[in-house]
């Protein structure tokens, strides 16, 4: 595909870029913005490497580990273009035994539950991409990060079959979003035998969304967010529908692509001011949008005519996206370059 040739040569254009902001982000431990709860008086972070020795910088936990993920795609599909050298220095000091176990205990403790679904989804992307890695350091990488995968998976597993209801609004808590990042691992530990997670990412997603019709995505977006509800829920079927069954259920779901609609779909949303955390939510909204149209695109079969407007949209999301992922406020510089090589790559 055209758009994915494209695609490819801007990242590697801007590689260098992204790995400085996420080498300088993941060491960068203040501000801060913690998730715990407290039992007793002073039952509170001495500070945020205390607690998560790994992932303990880029503002919050989840956009550290986007952030780590970040490194190591870019390590698997860019290494001639960034510094390797200082990339795996880092990666080497953060993915220690004694730092992965402490980031263990944290995801399966009651703190932790602030990362459902969304940092579990992220933090079983990183695991996957470092098992992707097909180097020595890269074997060594996922053996460190098994036990806590393993513990991010029972979350997964723990959480699933109670959760009766989908959450479904544009920000942390979105289910589809979440089960699909964690769906490479899943597949990949089912190709080993255990296949009891995407067994029940797969459960859940025909449960929750495989009757969908006619979704209301003319009221998107919302004020503060970094996903389309729509685009993360067609993104899941993408890869949970076999390819066939995939555009009888896009026809249903969002039956006006083709014609480019609903409009607000298909237009990028306007940041007013991107040192407002929740507003600059909306630089992460346009990415993920990119990235959702180039998966439908992607997962549709050739001469399908929805696929000249989701490249389309694609591309102007994209345009609006990416010129402030480097160099703006803190607020957007401290995890958007995540999106920016998930849409890219």
């Amino acid at each position: 595909m055209e758009l994915a040739d494209d695609w490819g040569e801007l990242l590697r254009a801007e590689a260098p870029n992204y790995a400085r902001v996420a080498l300088t982000n993941i060491r960068r431990e203040f501000p801060s913005g913690v998730y715990h709860n407290m039992t007793a008086p002073g039952d509170f972070p001495f500070r945020p490497k205390a607690r998560t020795p790994a992932f303990y910088g880029s503002y919050d936990w989840h956009s550290c580990v986007e952030m780590h993920w970040l490194l190591l795609r870019l390590l698997r599909i860019a290494e001639d273009v960034i510094p390797v050298k200082q990339i795996r220095s880092v990666l080497n000091a953060h993915f220690r035994p004694v730092a992965l176990a402490a980031e263990k205990e944290f995801i399966a403790s009651r703190n932790g539950l602030g990362e459902r679904p969304y940092g579990w989804g992220w933090a079983l992307a990183l695991v996957h991409e470092a098992q992707a890695l097909d180097e020595p350091e890269g074997k060594k990488w996922a053996t460190a990060l098994q036990p806590f995968a393993d513990a991010v998976t029972g979350c997964f597993l723990n959480w699933l079959p109670k959760a009766t209801y989908p959450v479904r609004y544009g920000v942390h808590a979105n289910s589809a979003f979440g089960m699909a990042r964690a769906w490479d691992y899943a597949q990949a530990r089912a190709e080993t035998g255990d296949a009891a997670l995407l067994e029940a990412i797969t459960a859940k997603a025909y449960a929750w969304f495989g009757g969908d019709t006619m979704y209301p995505a003319a009221w998107e977006p919302s004020g503060q967010d970094f996903l389309s509800p729509a685009l993360a829920e067609a993104e899941l079927m993408a890869r949970v529908f076999p390819p066939e069954e995939f555009g009888i259920w896009l026809s249903v779901f969002l039956p006006g692509i083709a014609g480019g609609e609903p409009a607000t779909l298909f237009t990028p949303a306007v940041v007013s001011d991107p040192a407002d955390g929740a507003i600059a939510h909306l630089h992460g909204l346009n990415a993920s949008r990119a990235w959702g149209w180039r998966r439908i695109a992607e997962s549709l079969p050739d001469g399908d005519p929805r696929i000249e407007s989701a490249v389309a949209a694609a591309r102007t999301h994209a345009g609006a996206a990416l010129p402030h992922v480097v160099g703006d406020d803190y607020n957007v510089e401290h995890w958007l370059a995540c999106y920016a090589v998930l849409m890219l790559s």
